[in-house]
């Protein structure tokens, strides 16, 4: 189970570990927005990029 924290506005974030196509990880923080239709997982852009 992941826990994660609520930011100046209510948002929830929390940490993953995203895993590039050489293998290396990136432990980030994400934001989860779960609205109320099907929801998205927001990324940094740089943490994006990162893996390639």
């Amino acid at each position: 189970m992941n826990s994660g924290k609520f930011g100046e506005i209510g948002e929830l974030i929390f940490e993953i570990d995203l895993i590039a196509v050489d293998g290396e990880q990136f432990r980030i923080d994400v934001l989860l927005d779960i609205g109320f239709t099907t929801g998205f997982l927001l990324l940094n852009t740089q943490d994006a990029g990162s893996l390639g």
